[in-house]
C-alpha cells in the first residue's frame, strides 16, 4: 500500500481546516473479478482524529465509501504549530496513523 495519508491543515482565526486523502482500495464486497468470484469487503471502518494528542473527530464509514476517500473537516482552537493526527482501521484490522502540523 502506498503513503495511508496524506493531511494538511490549515489554521484560519481560531479554526483549522483538515483535508485526509487516505490511499485505501475500500473493496465493498460486492463486485467479481474476471473469474466471476466476489472480491471480499475491504474497507476503512473507523477514523479518529485529535488536536495535540485530544480527540477532536470520530466517525465510521462502510462498503459505500469510494476508493482513496477524501476526508475534510474543521477544528475549533486549533492554531499554527498544533499538532492533528488521524488514525483509521479497517475491516481485516489494519490501523495506519499520520500526523501533520497546522499551518
Amino acid at each position: 500500500m502506498a503513503d495511508p495519508m496524506r493531511i494538511r491543515a490549515q489554521a484560519a482565526g481560531d479554526k483549522a481546516t483538515v483535508r485526509v486523502l487516505m490511499s485505501h482500495e475500500m473493496e465493498s464486497g460486492q463486485r467479481k473479478d474476471a473469474s466471476g468470484k466476489l472480491v471480499p469487503a475491504w474497507h476503512i471502518q473507523d477514523i479518529t482524529a485529535s488536536l495535540n494528542g485530544k480527540q477532536v473527530f470520530s466517525c465510521e464509514w462502510g462498503a459505500a465509501v469510494s476508493k482513496n476517500p477524501f476526508l475534510q473537516f474543521t477544528v475549533k482552537g486549533a492554531k499554527a504549530g498544533d499538532k492533528i493526527g488521524v488514525t483509521w482501521k479497517d475491516n481485516k484490522g489494519d490501523t495506519r496513523t499520520d500526523e501533520a502540523t497546522v499551518s
